[in-house]
């Protein structure tokens, strides 16, 4: 037996794998192979067959950006004709605009703003738990914590605790990149490093908030890189994380100063089912429809992922690199359905709403 088979035995057995032989795997095992064993392991981890996706919206409340990432299309300096901060009733209008279409998340993200602080934060988040209290305000990034909490003269800790109380109700895995520092300096030299990103994780686990973690590759990055990379968010999981899901995409090179390609189809779905092998204390593996597309999004249902994500009443950064898909619910529900899923809407928790 090769050492190639030797490893599908293992994690067909549910045996964890270590970095090489997830290497070894990602580098030399077959598309079909790495999918059935993907596959395996979603309908032991969700054997209901079902498929689960979010109404939410992506409220960007500003593109002033300190951190002028060289893959980011969407920031702006200070200064820039179009640069924009949201007003309060702005921000407020787009929420009673996704309650009505019956969301339930909202995702406000922005830049690295030089002047916002946290009053800014717990005023707005405070109002918004207000007028808004069934919604779950799923927000910001470890990125903007570090730098509300920079602005603030605040630890992390007290940051996070902070916006907390004032309404923050979960915070997403924005910026992760890459979670490997010569990658991080080619690509976001001014942003945190891996190890800031994942401090503000564990301090979002000890504070009981739930945290998902993305993946953005197809840049500069090694097939190591992914590894270790899906390996230190299975580690901080294992280590007390409060990771609900895993958000692999791939980078989009429209419009930016990184340029290049991407990765294709057959390298996202590999990439895709690798993480639903590694990361087997992670119970959701969500499939982005927004920069694949909703046919491939279909297809990465048989490749490990159980869930869809957020329908997207609104997304502004990855359509700025020319990547503009969109889904409405019906769709959503169709699409799962045409792969032979059950469908339900979700909360930001994995809590069905409803099924179709």
């Amino acid at each position: 037996m090769n050492s190639l088979e030797t490893i599908i035995s293992k994690a067909t057995a549910g045996e964890p794998l270590t970095r090489e032989e997830a290497l070894l795997l990602l580098a030399e095992g077959d598309l079909l192979q790495l999918g059935r064993l993907a596959d395996g392991i979603r309908k032991r981890l969700h054997p209901d067959n079902l498929v689960t996706f979010v109404v939410d919206r992506n409220v960007n409340y500003t593109n002033i950006c300190e951190s002028k990432c060289k893959f980011c299309a969407f920031y702006r300096d200070h200064d820039a004709a179009d640069a924009y901060l949201l007003a309060e009733e702005e921000i407020f209008a787009k929420i009673e605009e996704l309650i009505a279409a019956g969301g339930t998340q909202l995702l406000m993200q922005g830049g690295l703003h030089p002047d916002l602080g946290i009053d800014w934060f717990e005023q707005l988040f405070g109002k918004i738990r207000q007028r808004f209290p069934q919604l779950q305000n799923h927000s910001l990034s470890p990125a903007e914590i570090t730098q509300i909490a920079a602005i603030s003269r605040l630890s992390l800790r007290e940051t996070v605790r902070r916006l907390k109380a004032a309404g923050l109700d979960s915070i997403p895995g924005g910026g992760a990149e890459i979670l490997v520092d010569r990658v991080r300096q080619e690509i976001s030299p001014r942003k945190i490093g891996w190890s800031g990103w994942a401090e503000v994780m564990r301090e979002a686990a000890l504070a009981g908030m739930p945290t998902t973690a993305t993946m953005m590759f197809g840049s500069r990055e090694t097939a190591e890189e992914i590894v270790e990379h899906m390996f230190r968010v299975r580690e901080l999981q294992a280590g007390g994380g409060s990771f609900t899901a895993f958000i692999p995409w791939t980078y989009q090179p429209g419009n930016t100063e990184l340029g290049g390609s991407s990765a294709t189809g057959v390298e996202y779905l590999k990439v895709l089912a690798l993480s639903r092998i590694i990361l087997d204390n992670v119970p959701n593996i969500q499939a982005s429809w927004v920069t694949q597309g909703a046919k491939m999004a279909q297809v990465a249902l048989f490749f490990g992922a159980n869930d869809l994500g957020g329908t997207m009443l609104e997304e502004n950064v990855v359509a700025a690199a020319g990547c503009s898909f969109r889904m409405s619910m019906t769709e959503m529900i169709t699409l799962i359905r045409g792969a032979g899923f059950r469908a339900a809407q979700r909360t930001t928790l994995y809590r069905t709403v409803q099924e179709f």
